[in-house]
């Protein structure tokens, strides 16, 4: 039988909540007769994010108030031009 399981993917400092906080993601892990498939992700959140919604502006994609910001996310490095 499948289960599933929250698990802390990565711990990091919030800004906006003013301390760490733990992201986290539901993983759905097939059951043992089909070890061939791999886990899957079926949902993401923030251990801060029921408090960042009471705040009176959208939080981010990790509290579920805002999915198109999300601040943990690494930014892209640009590769310099070849001449």
């Amino acid at each position: 039988m499948a289960y599933r399981n929250w698990e802390v993917i990565k711990i990091s400092y919030c800004e906006r909540a003013g301390e760490e906080v733990a992201l986290e993601a539901e993983i759905v892990y097939p059951a043992t007769f089909l070890p061939e498939q791999a886990p899957r992700i079926m949902a993401h959140r923030c251990s801060r994010g029921l408090a960042c919604n009471s705040f009176h502006q959208p939080g981010c994609c990790w509290s579920g108030t805002n999915p198109g910001y999300d601040p943990f996310k690494e930014p892209e490095v640009e590769k310099p031009a070849a001449k």
